[in-house]
């Protein structure tokens, strides 16, 4: 059955967030794993995908964007969960749990940094609770 994990940081600001993701996703890709990273929307994929160009001084990870068939990458940015069969972990930042989320081998949640996606997390994670998911809760500094 698939893994569930959430992400709780101290102090949770945006920025914080998503180098925290970044982290994550690197971690990830460096064990192996292929990695798709669900987006609400069209300015969270783009903030991320600049993140992962930045976010460290000293190692890229690579990544392309959803339906970038042309470049083939072990993480996958985009809005939907449609073309990310290829991958073994959802990092999901949008608002809903995704069908397909017991598809993957592990996903990837988070606490949220604000009111909104806290609420929403608490949601995703009753979610999963209630379908008998295996769930674990890491805390960290971001």
């Amino acid at each position: 059955m698939t893994q569930v994990d959430f992400y709780v940081i101290d102090s949770p600001s945006a920025d914080r967030h998503d180098r925290m993701i970044c982290r994550i996703v690197e971690k990830a890709w460096q064990q192996g794993h292929s990695v798709y990273i669900r987006c609400e929307d069209t300015s969270v994929v783009r903030t991320i995908d600049d993140m992962l160009w930045q976010f460290k001084d000293v190692s890229f990870v690579p990544h392309a964007l959803e339906g970038d068939d042309t470049n083939p990458a072990p993480v996958a940015l985009g809005t939907s969960v449609n073309k990310s069969a290829d991958a073994d972990i959802l990092v999901n930042l949008g608002i809903e749990v995704p069908e397909s989320a017991q598809s993957f081998s592990r996903v990837i949640e988070t606490a949220g940094y604000d009111e909104v996606t806290r609420t929403a997390a608490r949601k995703r994670y009753r979610y999963y609770q209630d379908q008998g998911f295996p769930l674990n809760t890491h805390k960290g500094s971001g």
